[in-house]
C-alpha cells in the first residue's frame, strides 16, 4: 500500500472528536483521498474516554482493523494524559497533538520517555473567544491540518465552510464561529 497516514483520536463522550475525525475523513475524501473514519467506544456516556480512528490514504485502504501503531494522536482531552497512555504504539517519528494551554515542553515532561514531536493547541481559548461555549473539536481539527499536511489547508477551509453550511443551514452565526475557530487551530497550533 502507498502512502497512509493512521491518526488515532482520544477525548471524552461530547467533546467531538468522533465528529471531528469524521469530518477529517469528509475532508480528505473531498480532495481525492480514501479515507476510513470511525469510532470505538467504551461504555456509551457523556465524559467517558473514547477514541477515533482515520486512515487516508493515495491508494485504496485494504485494513478494515483499529489503528494499533498510529502516524499521530490526536488528544482532545489532556486530562486523559496519565490515566489512558496517549502514546501507546505512536510510531517512531510520530507526532502527538494535545488540547491544553501548557507548552509542548510542559506536556512532553507529562509522556514520559516519548521522543516524538508535541504540538499543542488551546482549543478552549479559541472556542470560548469564537463560539462563546466550549466545543474544542473544531480549532483542534484545523490544527491536526496543519500539523500533517493531509490536506492543503485552503481545501480544508473550502471544504469546512461547505460542511458546516449544509450541517447548520438555520444558524449562520454557528457557520461564521466555527470557521473562525477552525483557521485559528491552524494558525494557533504551537511545537
Amino acid at each position: 500500500m502507498g502512502k497512509m497516514i493512521e491518526i488515532r483520536w482520544h477525548g471524552r463522550g461530547g467533546q467531538g472528536a468522533k465528529t471531528a475525525s469524521l469530518l477529517l475523513a469528509e475532508a480528505a475524501f473531498n480532495t481525492g483521498k480514501y479515507v476510513q473514519g470511525f469510532p470505538e467506544y467504551g461504555p456509551e456516556r457523556m465524559g467517558a474516554p473514547i477514541t477515533a480512528y482515520n486512515r487516508i490514504s493515495d491508494e485504496r485502504i485494504t485494513i478494515h482493523s483499529n489503528i494499533y501503531e498510529p502516524d499521530y494522536v490526536v488528544v482532545v482531552d489532556e486530562t486523559l494524559i496519565g490515566s489512558v497512555d496517549v502514546t501507546k504504539g505512536l510510531k517512531k517519528g510520530g507526532a502527538i497533538i494535545v488540547n491544553t494551554s501548557k507548552s509542548p515542553d510542559e506536556i512532553k515532561k507529562l509522556l514520559g520517555d516519548f521522543d516524538g514531536k508535541v504540538y499543542t493547541i488551546d482549543a478552549r481559548k479559541i472556542s470560548m473567544e469564537c463560539l462563546g461555549k466550549y466545543f474544542p473539536n473544531v480549532p483542534v481539527l484545523g490544527a491536526v491540518i496543519k500539523v500533517t499536511g493531509i490536506i492543503p489547508e485552503n481545501e480544508a477551509i473550502k471544504d469546512m465552510e461547505e460542511s458546516l453550511k449544509h450541517k447548520f443551514a438555520t444558524k449562520p452565526d454557528v457557520i461564521e464561529g466555527n470557521l473562525k475557530a477552525f483557521v485559528r487551530g491552524m494558525q494557533e497550533v504551537q511545537g
